[in-house]
């Protein structure tokens, strides 16, 4: 569906929308009550207030260039033809909405079974698997599709395969499991000021003023949700340590712990007679 939406738009619309990820895994996740909301506590104010001070600062970024910081070789930035922007733009939303559903799903994979590298062996199988009947089904008879080449193809499939499957995907699962789906998702558009400073560095891109203010929006906003979760964790920290504490308190001041010391009294005073 990904590469279907920017066939029919732009990989600059594809930029945009994949910046909704953390919206989305933000919903889904107080829908699966994996996250907790709350108007009263600061925690999780900071949470919101930060996820859509991110996804503000990741469009910035996609979407205003504004003067050049640092003039390099002419931008590589390039649109595909204007197809159907809505089919396109259709096409993107389902995409960005399964990832984070995806998200979702793998986190309580994890909790039922942590185990990275077995969950993301059988992950890219059934990935190989479901990507060969669909490619049976649309290329056909044409065997020419199945040939690979020993030239920039078959360096692209073999990185895509080991960081893009391989350590992204087992670096994701370790993450969901540790972290939940809102940490992974809040990524998204880091990842984003990360590409532009990267293009900057090795592909000689220009850099704009859109960019660094993009990227700092972005870094603010990353820095908010991750206060919000650090305090969201230390607060259950907090609540934990009391209730133990309480029922710790509970257990010394009960009957049968009260009962107990007269009997080693009486047994104590058998001995001395």
């Amino acid at each position: 569906m990904g590469y279907t939406g920017i066939n029919y738009s732009s990989p600059t619309l594809a930029s945009a929308i994949s910046n909704l990820t953390p919206a989305f895994t933000f919903l889904l996740a107080i829908l699966f009550r994996m996250e907790s909301v709350s108007f009263k506590r600061t925690s999780s104010v900071a949470k919101m207030l930060g996820t859509v001070v991110s996804i503000g600062g990741a469009f910035i970024v996609t979407l205003y260039n504004g003067p050049v910081v640092i003039a390099m070789s002419p931008s590589l930035r390039s649109q595909s033809p204007n197809h159907d922007w809505i089919i396109g733009a259709a096409f993107l939303a389902v995409e960005y909405f399964m990832v984070p559903l995806w998200y979702i799903v793998q986190t309580q994979i994890m909790r039922e079974y942590p185990s990275e590298f077995t969950v993301v062996c059988y992950y890219s199988f059934g990935v190989s698997f479901w990507t060969g009947l669909v490619t049976l089904f649309t290329e056909g008879s044409d065997l020419s599709a199945w040939k690979i080449k020993p030239n920039i193809a078959l360096v692209s499939i073999v990185c895509s395969g080991l960081f893009g499957s391989c350590i992204n995907n087992t670096i994701h699962t370790w993450a969901l499991r540790i972290k939940g789906p809102l940490f992974v998702a809040m990524f998204k558009p880091l990842s984003i000021a990360i590409a532009v400073a990267m293009g900057v560095i090795f592909l000689r891109d220009s850099l704009y003023i859109g960019s660094l203010i993009g990227a700092t929006v972005i870094t603010i906003g990353f820095y908010t949700v991750m206060w919000g979760k650090a305090k969201e964790v230390a607060l259950l920290e907090d609540d934990n340590k009391a209730n133990n504490e309480d029922a710790n308190e509970a257990d010394r001041d009960s009957p049968s712990s009260s009962q107990k010391a007269p009997l080693l009294e009486n047994d104590n005073n058998n001995e001395h007679v």
